[in-house]
C-alpha cells in the first residue's frame, strides 16, 4: 500500500516538494484514483489502467465503462480521471488568442469589476501581460489597507519574473465604493513605477475599484 511507502517516496508527497512535472504517469493517476483495493495499492492500479489502454495515448479516448471495466476502479473514481483527462485537453487547446487583450484602462476595470466592487476588504491585485497585452496571469497579492511598506515591489515583481511578464497593470479596491485616490495610493504607485524602470517590467497603469466606477492612475497623470 501507498501508506507503507516512505513518505519522500509517496506520490501526493513527491509532487508537493518537487512539482507535478517530477512524477511518472503513474504516480500521477495514482493521485487521481486516492486509494486502491484491499489487494491493489493506487498505485498498482494506475499501472493496470495505463497497461489496460497502452498509456496515455487511448486512454484519453476511454469512455467511463471501460474505465471502469477495470477490477477496482468505480464510477466515482473513472469520473475523476475523466475529468483530469477533459481538462488536460481544454488547456492544450488554448492559444493566445483566447487571452483577455486589455488596450484601455476600461478593459482592464471590466476585467476586474465584478469580482472586486463588492470586497470588504482593500484587495491588492496584479495583471502581467504579454508584448500584446495578452493577460498571462492574475494574482491578488495584498489583502489589506494600503500603503506603501506594505505592498512591497518584490512581491510585485517576482511574479512578473515567473510568468516572462512584459507588463504590469495593478488594481485595488476601496470598500467605499468611492475610488478618489488617497496619498497612500499615490505613493505606492509612484513606488512601484519607479522598481519597473529600473527593472525593464513597465507598470502600465494602477486602476482604483469603487462601486461600479474606477480610476486609472494613469489617465490621473501619475504614471508618465
Amino acid at each position: 500500500m501507498i501508506k507503507d511507502f516512505p513518505i519522500e517516496d509517496r506520490p501526493r508527497e513527491r509532487l508537493i516538494q518537487h512539482g507535478a512535472a517530477s512524477l511518472s504517469n503513474q504516480e500521477l493517476l495514482a493521485i487521481l484514483l486516492r486509494t486502491g483495493t484491499k489487494s491493489k495499492s493506487a498505485l498498482q492500479l494506475a499501472n493496470k489502467l495505463l497497461a489496460q489502454f497502452d498509456g496515455l495515448l487511448w486512454l484519453k479516448e476511454a469512455a467511463l465503462e471501460e474505465i471502469m471495466g477495470i477490477k477496482g476502479i468505480g464510477k466515482v473514481k473513472a469520473v475523476q480521471i475523466a475529468a483530469a483527462i477533459e481538462l488536460g485537453r481544454r488547456i492544450g487547446n488554448l492559444t493566445y488568442n483566447d487571452r483577455y487583450i486589455i488596450r484601455s484602462p476600461e478593459d482592464g476595470a471590466n476585467y476586474v469589476m465584478n469580482d472586486m466592487r463588492f470586497l470588504t476588504q482593500e484587495h491588492f491585485v496584479c495583471l502581467y501581460l504579454n508584448t500584446k497585452n495578452q493577460v498571462l496571469h492574475r494574482q491578488t497579492i495584498f489583502i489589506g489597507s494600503l500603503n506603501a511598506s506594505i505592498v512591497h515591489p518584490r512581491e510585485v515583481f517576482k511574479e512578473a519574473f515567473r510568468r516572462s511578464a512584459a507588463s504590469i497593470i495593478c488594481f485595488h479596491n476601496h470598500p467605499s465604493g468611492d475610488p478618489t485616490p488617497s496619498r497612500e495610493d499615490i505613493e505606492v504607485t509612484n513606488r512601484l513605477v519607479e522598481c519597473g524602470k529600473m527593472m525593464g517590467i513597465e507598470i502600465l497603469d494602477h486602476l482604483i475599484i469603487g462601486d461600479n466606477k474606477y480610476v486609472s492612475m494613469k489617465e490621473k497623470g501619475f504614471i508618465r
